[in-house]
């Protein structure tokens, strides 16, 4: 039961806690409206201990199939310290089986889990960002409840599962050790303690969440939400990922740019071959700063600032080779300053000049969208992904009825209650951007 739950020994006594941190406040006293927050700070049954081995892993999977109810499920990654998304450590709590910490290095398929779980509704909270690591492990879900997606169908403020837990279950979980390298080995008993916690309280949050979601009418909009998730392919590779270094607009000369393109590229195999976040190989802006000077040697490289670090002098020669190879390329093979051909519409800013008409009705299908938004409490981004209403309003379909944007929409990847609940508004923007321009 939630009043079991053990408080937090070091807050003061009457002391208001932030619904985010659990932390008391600098006054010291609670407006009227702040719940009550209790601190949460230690698994119900303790701190599992760390499933590592084939015997453990058997038997864990025996007890969570003889489990009843859905199944909380969250990962750990170390991204900013390892090269990828991979999951170092996987969590899961079910009713009868309690919490399993198991570690996916030592056990690389757990497949074994996913058999005893078939048919399982699985619980997690933004389920796009574990889902693929879970993969590598073997993990597919039959069906999964996100809490996350569900708090925004709320039309909650804040959608952080520590937020999340504090406004629904006046439960404070603390986030302090989401940012750390969960690569290490062993794993702290802190930091263990935190991942059980993550687990702790999710099937709670999910109940209380599908309640709110049927009284609002709004059970079946999150039911093809979360399957969307689940069923969504892999993410497309981008083209020219190299584009995405920070700071990148402030380059505009073929040749620097074909300097930055090399040097992400070495960047990228170094930190593959070594396993370590690109980031800590080389930061964006050392990239930057050597595509802007272009130095001619390492001694020259090596006297930029953002190159006069121990590890990245240690490699000078290898970045060095990357910009002699930016600098070397015919003109025939430097990138183009303005980006890779592209399906996509145009930036917005650019329609009133090249298309009026599309403008137009991008203004008053925006407009339409954030009243429907406001007025069933879903953020407009959920109601209609913002890149397919563009796409929608630069290269309309003809005629512009509610058959055919039906039809545009579901091509474009919409869910079912998204087509049924913003054509009727879509329609009508459109037809008043219509008039207004046949008025003029």
């Amino acid at each position: 039961m939630l009043s079991d739950r053990p408080a937090d020994d070091g807050a003061a006594d009457g002391a208001a806690l932030d619904p985010a941190t659990a932390a008391p406040t600098e006054t010291g006293a609670a407006p009227d409206t702040a719940p009550t927050v209790v601190p949460l700070t230690e698994p119900a049954e303790g701190i599992p201990p760390v499933v590592d081995s084939l015997e453990e892993l058997a038997r864990v999977a025996a007890a969570f199939e003889a489990g009843t109810g859905p199944v909380a499920v969250d990962a750990e990654r170390a991204s900013g310290y390892r090269y990828g998304q991979h999951t170092y450590l996987v969590q899961l709590r079910r009713e009868g089986a309690g919490t399993a910490l198991v570690d996916p290095i030592a056990l690389p398929d757990l497949s074994i889990l996913s058999d005893a779980l078939v048919g399982v509704e699985w619980v997690l909270h933004a389920a796009s960002q574990d889902l693929p690591g879970l993969l590598e492990q073997n993990l597919r879900p039959s069906r999964i409840f996100d809490t996350e997606l569900g708090a925004r169908l709320l039309g909650l403020e804040r959608v952080g599962l520590a937020a999340v837990v504090a406004e629904l279950l006046g439960l404070g979980l603390a986030k302090e050790h989401s940012a750390v390298d969960w690569s290490t080995r062993p794993l702290p008993e802190q930091w263990l303690r935190y991942a059980a916690l993550d687990v702790e309280v999710l099937v709670e949050l999910r109940e209380i969440i599908a309640e709110r979601l049927a009284v609002a009418g709004k059970a079946e909009w999150a039911a093809q939400e979360f399957e969307a998730v689940r069923t969504a392919p892999p993410a497309t590779p981008r083209v020219e990922p190299w584009r995405r270094v920070s700071g990148l607009h402030a380059i505009h000369d073929a040749r620097r740019l074909a300097v930055v393109r090399e040097l992400w590229t070495t960047r990228e195999e170094n930190a593959r071959q070594r396993d370590i976040s690109p980031g800590r190989v080389l930061p964006d802006h050392a990239i930057l700063a050597a595509a802007q000077a272009l130095p001619r040697s390492v001694p020259q490289l090596v006297a930029l600032p953002a190159f006069s670090g121990k590890g990245t002098r240690r490699r000078a020669a290898l970045w060095q080779h990357a910009i002699d190879e930016g600098l070397a390329l015919p003109d025939s093979e430097l990138p183009s300053v303005r980006g890779p051909r592209s399906d996509a519409p145009p930036p917005p800013r650019a329609w009133p000049d090249r298309d009026p008409a599309a403008a137009a009705r991008l203004a008053a299908a925006r407009d339409a969208v954030a009243t429907l938004s406001a007025e069933v409490e879903v953020p407009a981004e959920n109601l209609l992904q913002p890149d397919l209403l563009r796409r929608l309003c630069w290269t309309p379909p003809s005629p512009l009825d509610a058959s055919s944007i039906e039809a545009f929409l579901r091509a474009g990847g919409a869910r079912q209650w998204q087509v049924d609940v913003v054509t009727p508004r879509l329609v009508a923007a459109f037809a008043t951007a219509a008039a207004a321009a046949a008025a003029d």
